[in-house]
């Protein structure tokens, strides 16, 4: 994952392009994966970039597994459309 503070252009950017091939990630080629945008505090940002340094996990996974968690929390259930039973 990006960190939030390489603009396209600066020196920090990856040098290959991201979106070349479908990104593949521990669920299997087949996993449907779509890019997202989020604000995060910058202390959670450095702490988050820290622990994906010192474990070597990709801070994507960390994120995918706390959104997990957060669903698993509340419930993956969403509300019917109306009209629908």
């Amino acid at each position: 994952m990006q960190d939030g503070s390489a603009s396209p252009l600066s020196p920090e950017a990856p040098s290959s392009p991201v979106a070349s091939e479908a990104p593949v990630d521990a669920r299997g080629p087949e996993a449907d994966i779509v890019s997202t945008h989020v604000l995060v505090p910058e202390e959670q940002v450095q702490k988050l970039r820290e622990l994906a340094r010192r474990t070597r996990i990709h801070q994507s996974e960390y994120l995918r597994e706390a959104v997990d968690d957060l669903l698993g929390k509340y419930g993956r259930a969403t509300a019917k459309p109306e009209g629908q039973s």
